[in-house]
């Protein structure tokens, strides 16, 4: 054993152990060379580590000689103690006297360290005689060495001289026994709105794990991968965890970081290691958790090591055959939220030969999932789960937990009422004249400890949850859908739109009704869903005809601004597009509404550029319904229908073109009353009289939806600085009193200073007469 000394023992004995290993190889080779070689001192072996050992002559010379001169010292005591390896280290050089006697009782003491054998006990007596279980005398210590007992410096080496390598940390916890049975905390009894995956999961799943010899004897190969897909909060791992649990067999749940290593080669053996242990363990399901971090595509890859993981992760999966796995199954489930950024050799048949998506629930899945996720609660006899579907459209599974959990939270508020008022009369009969004031939160604190553990007199409706606590719940909850970038129902009514009857007329046959009752449409043949294109002149409106129509029907709304989907990279733009259509089929159903179209998709001619041209192929192709464009409704504005490509404008594309022209003067009226019931809730009889006339006005003749709005926020304004002109001239006594809100000078002000902003009016209803 090597002694260390010094403040840092642990690092020093470290140290030492590998100089001890060094210079016995030096030794060896110094014995071997003709004449005896070298004599070993500090210098020649710190020399020697300097050339050849790149870890040890990182360490200061300081350290590295007192190191080589204490274990010089110790390989001289094993010479001059152990007549078996006299003349095998003639080389080395006496560094130092001889050792006093303390230090050779240490070597003495550290020598009984050394395991001893089997079949002999080693005791320390008085002196420096050990002796055995029995009661004979064993050896003195100095011979101990050679009849049967290795000195601490043979036990740790190898033949060769080298010191036994360390186990690994890994192989050690891989020899621990790991439990991997399924879990049983869950069921699927605990999930609602997931009836079609169970049912996919059922043929997929079940029968192959369950009915093995049905494959065999028919020689159908069963699926060897399910592939779980959709937005965050779906339930894709709680689906997982819940099937194994139901089916029973052996399940070996993983992250997929968790099988990501540092050292080269150490990911690859993680995946093998896993797969070796399913096929012991089969029939076996195995859950790989975000696969999209470990298996993204091989030609973006940055590092090599990334398309290691890839490649064995493909070929383990071909392995899984039932004869490769003696006629037992193994059937991998994997989740992911970024189906696209997979390899595609990892989704193709005979590896995860199904996909399912799992998309944004529905009105009916959503009141199956608040079922699931109250039945342990208490509620009232009778509870709307229908109504509080239709109050959270774009929520998942996660959403609506939440807004379970802050509706308890909501209920707990009223219990804590109860308990703040009880405490606020014990602070009335406790309080007196002398007594400190004590702030009312470390009262009501007080009061709670006080009363800990007593029964509540608490009414029996306050100890249910309401329909109330999850009304004022839900606004407290956002999507997480709205926050990955997905766009809920907007909260636009055809309230806050005025005048348009007849374009809001083609929009609710178009898309809201198809949506509303789908089974009147398809019952005289129609299936498909409709496109619709608004055009005009701009202000007019056409944005918040869509938000109303998305608002009106219930159905999740995504706005795409025409430019920017466009990349100047190469194919970036083309999977903008793609991408915004998968999203759409994960939040059916889906109004789609594309604002700005020509800048997406110009006419293609010889001057349009080829990137330009991929673009409008890519939407082209996604609106001809070849990748499942049902439930997903195109809505698409702009105002200068002449630039869109012919092609788009085809029934089955965006088949329903809408002009939507300036308001007349009626509708001007209803437009500026629909303005001012928005902005100002409270507004007195007079001021919404005045509106008509203000409408009316010749001056207003063009103007917009925008320029009325426009008009008020004019009107507005001259409200303001008259108010404050009249209230100077009441504190100097000129005048009595100061008029309150917007008066007809007012927008007599507005109308002159606002300008229509529509010049070319007449370029639009040409357009319309040519049959845009």
């Amino acid at each position: 054993m090597i002694r260390s000394s010094g403040s840092r023992p642990t690092l020093t004995q470290g140290l030492d152990r590998e100089i001890y290993a060094v210079v016995r190889k030096l030794a060896d080779e110094q014995a071997q060379l003709e004449g005896g070689g070298k004599r070993l001192t500090i210098t020649t072996v710190y020399e020697s580590i300097k050339r050849s050992n790149s870890s040890l002559k990182r360490r200061s010379k300081k350290l590295l000689e007192d190191s080589i001169d204490r274990v010089l010292r110790v390989l001289k005591e094993e010479l001059d103690d152990s007549d078996s390896v006299d003349g095998d280290f003639d080389g080395i050089a006496d560094t130092e006297p001889e050792l006093k006697e303390h230090n050779i009782m240490n070597k003495s003491i550290t020598r009984m360290w050394t395991k001893p054998t089997a079949s002999t006990t080693m005791t320390l007596v008085e002196g420096d005689t050990p002796t055995t279980g029995t009661n004979t005398p064993a050896l003195p210590i100095q011979t101990l060495t050679g009849v049967g007992v290795e000195s601490p410096s043979k036990v740790d080496r190898q033949e060769n001289g080298e010191p036994k390598p360390k186990r690994r940390k890994a192989e050690r916890e891989s020899r621990k026994e790991i439990d991997r049975s399924p879990p049983t905390d869950i069921s699927l009894e605990n999930l609602g709105g997931v009836d079609n995956v169970i049912e996919e999961l059922n043929e997929l799943v079940a029968m192959p794990m369950l009915y093995p010899e049905m494959y065999i004897q028919t020689g159908i190969q069963p699926p060897r991968g399910v592939l779980l897909h959709g937005p965050p909060g779906c339930g894709k791992t709680m689906i997982a965890n819940a099937f194994a649990a139901e089916i029973g067999v052996s399940y070996i749940p993983l992250s997929a970081p968790s099988l990501v290593a540092g050292m080269s080669g150490e990911s690859e053996k993680k995946i093998r290691d896993i797969f070796d242990e399913a096929k012991r363990m089969a029939p076996c399901l195995i859950f790989i958790d975000e696969i999209d971090v470990i298996m993204g595509k091989r030609e973006s890859a940055q590092r090599e090591m990334e398309k290691r993981i890839v490649a064995q992760m493909l070929t383990c999966m071909d392995d899984m055959a039932l004869e490769k796995t003696g006629g037992k199954p193994v059937i991998i489930i994997a989740a992911t939220n970024r189906p696209d950024s997979l390899d595609p050799a990892l989704r193709r048949a005979g590896r995860f030969n199904k996909e399912i998506n799992l998309g944004v629930p529905n009105e009916q899945a959503r009141e199956k999932i608040l079922r699931a996720l109250t039945q342990k609660l208490k509620l009232p006899d009778y509870f709307d789960y229908r109504s509080l579907a239709k109050l959270t459209p774009g929520f998942v599974g996660a959403d609506l937990n939440d807004v379970v959990s802050v509706a308890g939270t909501e209920a707990m508020k009223r219990m804590m009422a109860v308990l703040k008022q009880r405490s606020a009369m014990a602070m009335d009969i406790d309080s007196a004249p002398s007594s400190p004031v004590v702030a009312p939160p470390l009262l009501t604190l007080r009061s709670l400890v006080a009363h800990a553990g007593e029964s509540l007199s608490i009414p029996e409706n306050d100890l249910s949850i309401t329909y109330t606590d999850f009304l004022t719940a839900v606004p407290k909850v956002q999507p997480s859908a709205k926050r990955e970038g997905f766009a809920t129902i907007p909260d636009t009514t055809w309230a806050h739109i005025g005048a348009l009857h007849e374009v809001r007329d083609q929009l609710e046959m178009a898309i809201v009704e198809p949506i509303k009752r789908p089974e009147s449409f398809a019952r005289v043949g129609i299936t498909a869903p409709t496109g619709v294109l608004l055009w005009g002149p701009p202000g007019c409106g056409k944005t918040l005809l869509a938000k109303a129509v998305a608002n009106e029907s219930k159905a999740n709304f995504i706005s795409i601004k025409g430019p920017e989907l466009l990349n100047k990279y190469v194919g970036e733009s083309e999977r903008a597009v793609r991408q915004v259509f998968e999203r759409a089929r994960s939040s059916v159903p889906c109004i789609l509404f594309f604002d700005e179209l020509d800048a997406l998709v110009p006419k293609r001619e010889d001057s349009l550029s080829e990137a330009s041209s991929k673009v409008v192929n890519t939407l082209l192709t996604e609106l001809d319904g070849l990748s499942n464009r049902a439930g997903i409704y195109v809505v698409a504005a702009t105002n200068r229908p002449d630039m869109i490509d012919p092609a788009m404008l085809r029934p089955g594309r965006l088949g329903t073109s809408v002009y939507v022209d300036l308001p007349t003067a009626d509708e001007r009226v209803e437009i500026l009353k629909a303005i001012i019931r928005k902005a100002l809730p409270e507004a007195s009889q007079e001021e919404i009289e005045v509106l008509e006339e203000v409408a009316r006005d010749p001056r207003a003749e063009g103007y917009s939806g925008a320029d009325l709005g426009n008009l008020h926020l004019a009107a507005a304004v001259a409200t303001l600085k008259r108010e404050v002109k009249e209230e100077m001239e009441v504190a100097s006594g000129t005048r009595s009193e100061v008029l309150r809100g917007i008066q007809k000078c007012d927008w007599e002000v507005a109308l002159g200073t606002v300008k229509a902003s529509v010049k070319d009016i007449e370029k639009y209803r040409k357009l319309k007469k040519r049959g845009m």
